[in-house]
């Protein structure tokens, strides 16, 4: 019995689900869609690139949080689960899940994308635990901040360090699934790291440390490396 971490954007899911959020925004006309198609995709890039500035996304990406009712984000965010989220549900990442349930192993999935967004998805996937950035909530409003550290690069490693600290968890005979580079400091830190479809430097450094590569994205889903 390990622990088994999932990354959820691009990893269990076949796109970003934060950035399929802001564009769902902006096709129901529900923020500025020239401004906020365009941050959203700039955001996006610099994702990729590793230069986000996690601080600087959360402020545009929460504020919609902010300026609505807690009813009408719930009441959208149904829509987009239905419409958007469940379409892009891999069959070989739940099989994937569903092996290190029977292996016995403790599931989490640590995402930089926000509580809001992500919850609904990895209760889609049967996955108990939850480490994402967390937006703030007074009451029954949003307030557009975050609460504790955002859960992003060395972020993730600080928010996984205090959950086994408060849960009795630890690495031993841990593995961790994701796509991008952004979360080497974690991958490095696990003794199974899986790189799954993934970008182009994540590849190069899962090839360069013999790590192994995998595709969710296929029906057939290699598992050689699980024995």
């Amino acid at each position: 019995m390990g622990l088994a971490l999932f990354d959820l954007d691009n990893t269990l899911l076949a796109d970003d689900s934060d950035y399929l959020w802001g564009k769902f925004l902006v096709d129901q006309k529900i923020v500025d869609a020239d401004y906020y198609a365009q941050e959203n995709k700039r955001f996006y890039e610099q994702y990729k690139q590793g230069q986000l500035d996690i601080l600087e996304f959360l402020n545009f990406s929460l504020k919609p949080l902010a300026d609505n009712s807690i009813e009408d984000l719930h009441h959208w965010r149904t829509q987009f689960l239905a419409q958007v989220i469940q379409p892009l549900l891999l069959k070989p990442a739940q099989e994937l899940i569903n092996h290190h349930k029977q292996r016995g192993d403790t599931l989490l999935v640590i995402t930089a994308t926000n509580r809001f967004v992500t919850e609904p998805i990895v209760n889609l996937y049967g996955i108990p635990h939850l480490l994402a950035t967390t937006p703030e909530l007074v009451g029954d409003r949003y307030t557009g901040k975050v609460v504790g550290t955002p859960c992003f690069q060395e972020g993730k490693v600080t928010r996984l360090k205090q959950w086994l600290q408060e849960t009795g968890h630890n690495l031993q005979d841990s593995w961790f699934y994701s796509d991008s580079h952004n979360d080497l400091p974690l991958l490095k830190l696990v003794d199974h790291p899986v790189a799954v479809d993934p970008d182009d430097t994540l590849k190069q450094h899962a090839e360069k440390k013999n790590w192994p590569v995998i595709s969710l994205r296929e029906e057939q889903m290699p598992v050689h490396h699980f024995k």
